[in-house]
């Protein structure tokens, strides 16, 4: 299956080594956001070996290459773009979006899919995995589920995008800053579509109230970071939160930990004896807890030069392209595929 890669950020790299490596994959293509990119070998941006395929920072281009999919993994989604891409009879799997929208949100992008005879899915693992996938396989296993919680426990110096971190997420900045400032609602496009999902599957009433909060923790004594140093008083952590309530019980929830360290914080807000890790649980008949470990680095240093949560992100979206070009053309969430699962590392394969 021909496949072109849409941006080159982190999970653009990683997803461009994982293309390769996949049996049933061929990179024919891939879009970059720089005109400095352009015309470049895609191997030599990645830093390996040529590839013999060029970038190129036209959509024109994009849209014109023969392919069965794009891979798309901009920073920030844009609509019109991946209804081009669908229009031009190019399946789409992204981690920016779209894991479980509402009908008035994906009709678009569905009259898309079927002027194009394609399909779209989103992706990924916080949203696109931990968040409403892994609660509901899980809740397989219980009866009379009460409540499901998705959460992760970040050390968010590992996350090698400082422009990103300080001027998004606003970390080092004056908390008031933070607090009003665009990440809250840029989380909330995919986390609550993941509460919306776990709310419908798992049956709970429809009059659900689902409620969003932020809190920042400062810091206490000068932080050294990847991003500078962040002054005692500044933001150097944040928690956002997703909950649906029904009547006055918190029947999911949703949360992200990100820290710089666990050192002068205040409030004092720490991993725990855990460390970073995600985490899933369900209440039921029988109880669920599971830590996920592996998807954080064992280093900062580590982490800025390859962090295993984005890999994963990466990943999930490049072992789902073969199932979502075999699906039927529309907007396909996990409820409608098979089981996604990876490949056999090539040194292992059978004949």
């Amino acid at each position: 299956m021909r496949v072109i890669q849409w941006a080159t950020g982190s999970v653009g790299k990683a997803a461009i080594e994982g293309i390769l490596l996949h049996p049933e994959l061929e990179l024919v293509g891939c879009w970059v956001h720089s005109e400095e990119k352009h015309g470049r070998d895609v191997g030599e941006l990645i830093g390996g070996e040529p590839l013999g395929v060029l970038a190129t920072s036209r959509i024109d281009d994009v849209l014109a290459l023969d392919a069965d999919a794009v891979l798309y993994a901009p920073l920030i989604p844009n609509r019109d773009e991946v209804a081009a891409i669908l229009r031009s009879g190019k399946n789409v799997v992204t981690p920016v979006g779209w894991f479980y929208p509402t009908e008035r949100d994906g009709a678009p992008l569905a009259a898309a899919c079927a002027e194009g005879g394609t399909t779209l899915h989103g992706t990924g693992i916080n949203p696109g995995g931990t968040t409403e996938l892994h609660p509901l396989m899980f809740s397989a296993l219980s009866s009379g589920v009460t409540f499901v919680r998705g959460e992760e426990f970040s050390d968010i110096r590992t996350y090698n995008a400082p422009d990103v971190v300080r001027h998004i997420m606003m970390f080092g900045g004056k908390p008031e800053d933070a607090m009003g400032g665009p990440m809250l609602g840029l989380l909330s496009g995919g986390f609550v579509q993941s509460v919306r999902m776990c709310l419908d599957v798992l049956g709970f009433s429809a009059d659900a109230d689902i409620r969003t909060s932020q809190e920042v923790a400062v810091a206490t004594a000068p932080i050294d970071t990847p991003i500078g140093v962040i002054e005692p008083g500044l933001v150097a952590a944040q928690r956002f939160v997703w909950e649906a309530h029904v009547g006055d019980a918190c029947v999911i929830r949703i949360a992200v930990n990100w820290l710089m360290g666990e050192e002068h914080l205040s409030p004092a807000w720490s991993f725990g004896p855990e460390g970073e890790r995600f985490e899933v649980e369900v209440l039921g008949d029988p109880d669920t807890f599971v830590t996920i470990k592996g998807w954080q680095p064992t280093t900062v240093a580590e982490g800025l030069v390859r962090n295993p949560g984005v890999v994963a992100t990466a990943m999930h979206c490049v072992n789902s392209i073969p199932y979502v070009v075999a699906a039927e053309p529309g907007i396909r969430t996990y409820l409608d595929l098979p089981l996604i699962a990876g490949r056999a590392h090539p040194d292992l394969r059978g004949g």
